[in-house]
């Protein structure tokens, strides 16, 4: 397959091109508009209690979203006339159900009478562009408001802003990112048009990330976390599998200066034979790396495992036929690599050289002493909390992070959180609503009938609202409420309902994975023993990185240095992705280490041998690559948005630690412990490689 891809690539490379063009066009042409279409609904899940229920009461009495603003900064009641005036406009807006008096409904106006509350409710049943000009209109009438403060949020506002933050944010991603890239590419390849093909790959790999969001969008629902994920993941890969097959592509052209075409098609061949078939198993286990979410009922986890999958495959392909198009094209122009230099010591790679030696030296101990470093680092990871998180998630300069701290300074604790939702249907016992009224940890209750004579108990928590507090009031009402038909619905159930599904299916999940994984090691190195040294080896470093996060972002240490805040606990889309992802990343670069570890051992059949060369010939690659994904992560640190603070924190983290101490040290130690047994197999399963596996 590599070789009829080469061989396309270099016989029709304008073609080639054209397409990737194409494609480029239609990504940021069309493939932008996914934007539109983000939800924020992360814990949802079909099929449990809280979503049968919401499903259930939606039916028996269909409402429609809502929204709240809040007017601070003043004497509220200076203000009467003009909020009156709103309030009765926003009440004859089309579209709109209900807005209660703030100065006449309590618990609307503050104590200190400088802040107020306005509820928007609308009308159930109506199509989304109906909705969405409804919603327009209230919020626009709503901050005519003469006032310090007006800010208004929730409800389907609150994923049109959020969705206006993601887009925002990856566009300042790209900003910073896009010439930081290309200032680290020109410092590694010393020339523009080196460096400038995989800036061109990693711009193709967005527009194809967004194209692709865009076309699951139309089928399912797309989370905003996915747009910022899935785009620094095609930045960051792309740049990777560009940057291997051209760094490879100078190495099969060292020590010549010819220009002749018919020389560089047979370096681009040479090129795509080793490195795209390194960038082919990198792809696939990336891709299998993510495929242990498609195992969750999740939405949110399976669009995000199927959408960063499908980009690993459009920057694979890219990386496999562009770049060899473009190599073909303006290769002649590309410097190739120098020549070896003639003392010991100084030519290309020793320093990774020495580092590989040294650990050779001293297996034993830089094995003991990395384990213990990395174990201290993952400690924290074991008191590791998660929550849906609120709007303290936000950068501060968002409408809805100001409306949460305006609520915050001005009302009661647990004012505006979303409530238990306490559904108890006809039959069950009289005295049901009182018992669960009666339960500790309840600020506030309030009941109300449904047609068909079930009662809605609301019940408002104390602390946050998906604090220990009110998830532990979801269990103790499911157990109190035996075989009654009593339901729990709300934001507290759903986070206990995505808790359960982590823990039934989490197994099998990373079962799939192992087993994926160590499946295509096998058939990369026909080994044994090597797929479980790196899954062990890989588990220390993941261990290691989320560790730190949990420290930092759980705990609260340094969390400010980065431009969030110490919340407790970590977002419940933080450590799911964390680990998948930087399960894939690892895998990445372990493939890049053992594609040349390989070619010497199958050359010399020398263990030792084989160690050193393979990280004097990819620790450059490894350690380049590392540093630029680092780069992508930390551009889309900057927007502040704190499950996106705590997944880049964490991919860094899992990049550099596995790049550094692990690959280049912990590796080559391990691999010394073994020996030539590193790639013993069974005989048996050494002619299923032979017959099924990579050869050559």
């Amino acid at each position: 397959m590599l070789s009829a891809l080469a061989r396309t690539a270099t016989r029709r490379p304008l073609t080639v091109i054209l397409v990737w063009l194409l494609l480029l066009f239609l990504g940021f042409g069309f493939g932008t508009g996914v934007f539109d279409r983000l939800s924020d609904a992360v814990p949802d899940i079909p099929g449990t209690e809280s979503d049968r229920t919401e499903h259930l009461m939606e039916e028996l009495d269909p409402a429609g979203s809502d929204m709240t603003a809040v007017v601070a900064g003043t004497e509220v009641a200076r203000l009467r006339p003009q909020i009156e005036r709103a309030v009765a406009d926003v009440r004859n807006t089309k579209g709109v159900a209900e807005v209660p008096d703030p100065f006449t409904t309590p618990g609307l106006t503050a104590e200190d009478g400088r802040a107020l509350l306005i509820p928007v409710v609308f009308e159930g049943g109506l199509d989304e562009d109906a909705e969405d000009d409804a919603i327009e209109d209230a919020a626009g009438r709503l901050r005519q408001i003469d006032a310090p403060q007006v800010h208004v949020s929730g409800g389907e506002l609150l994923g049109q802003q959020m969705g206006e933050r993601a887009e925002q944010d990856v566009k300042n991603a790209e900003i910073i990112t896009l010439p930081a890239v290309l200032l680290l590419l020109l410092i590694i390849f010393g020339g523009l048009r080196a460096a400038g093909l995989p800036l061109v790959v990693t711009v193709c790999g967005v527009g194809g990330a967004f194209l692709i969001l865009f076309g699951f969008s139309q089928v399912t629902e797309i989370s905003l976390y996915v747009v910022q994920i899935t785009t620094m993941m095609g930045l960051g890969l792309a740049v990777d599998y560009a940057l291997l097959m051209v760094m490879r592509f100078r190495e099969e052209r060292r020590g010549t200066e010819s220009t002749d075409a018919d020389d560089v098609v047979e370096a681009v061949h040479r090129t795509v034979a080793h490195a795209g078939r390194t960038v082919l198993f990198s792809g696939l286990t990336v891709a299998v790396s993510l495929a242990g979410l498609l195992v969750y009922p999740s939405p949110f986890l399976r669009s995000m495992g199927l959408a960063v999958g499908a980009v690993v495959v459009v920057d694979m392909l890219a990386a496999v036929t562009l770049v060899p198009a473009l190599l073909t094209r303006f290769g002649r122009k590309i410097a190739p690599a120098k020549a070896r230099a003639k003392p010991a010591g100084r030519e290309p790679g020793a320093v990774f050289a020495r580092l590989a030696r040294f650990s050779i030296r001293r297996p034993l101990l830089v094995v003991t002493v990395v384990v213990a470093g990395l174990v201290v680092l993952a400690l924290p990871a074991l008191g590791m909390k998660i929550a849906v998180g609120d709007a303290r998630s936000l950068p501060k300069d968002t409408e809805a992070r100001q409306l949460y701290d305006t609520v915050g300074a001005h009302f009661p604790a647990g004012t505006g959180i979303d409530p238990i939702t306490v559904l108890i249907r006809p039959g069950a016992p009289r005295d049901c609503a009182r018992k669960i009224r009666a339960l500790p940890g309840i600020a506030a209750s309030e009941s109300h009938q449904l047609p068909d004579g079930s009662t809605v108990v609301e019940l408002s928590p104390t602390g946050a609202v998906d604090g220990p507090t009110a998830t532990g009031l979801v269990r103790e009402i499911r157990d109190l409420r035996g075989d009654e038909p009593v339901q729990v619905a709300g934001t507290a159930a759903r986070l206990v309902d995505f808790r359960n599904m982590l823990g039934e299916l989490t197994p099998w999940a990373a079962l799939i994975v192992l087993v994926g994984i160590s499946v295509l090691l096998f058939a990369f190195t026909g080994s044994l023993l090597i797929p479980l040294r790196t899954l062990l080896t890989t588990l220390l470093s993941l261990g290691a990185a989320l560790g730190v996060v949990t420290w930092v972002f759980q705990g609260g240490h340094g969390a400010s240095w980065l431009g969030g805040e110490g919340l407790g606990e970590l977002n419940i889309t933080a450590p799911p992705l964390i680990i998948a992802i930087a399960f894939g990343l690892a895998m990445d670069y372990e493939l890049f280490i053992l594609s040349r570890m390989r070619e010497s051992w199958l050359a010399t059949g020398n263990a030792e041998e084989a160690v050193v060369s393979g990280l004097r010939h990819s620790g450059r690659v490894v350690s380049c690559a590392a540093l630029l994904l680092s780069v992508v992560f930390a551009g889309f640190m900057t927007g502040g948005f704190s499950p996106i603070l705590q997944i880049g924190l964490g991919l860094t983290l899992a990049v550099l630690i596995d790049a550094t101490v692990v690959r280049m040290l912990l590796v080559p130690a391990t691999m010394a412990l073994l020996g030539a047994r590193a790639w013993w197999a069974p005989a048996r399963l050494r002619r299923v490689h032979e017959r099924y596996g990579v050869r050559g």
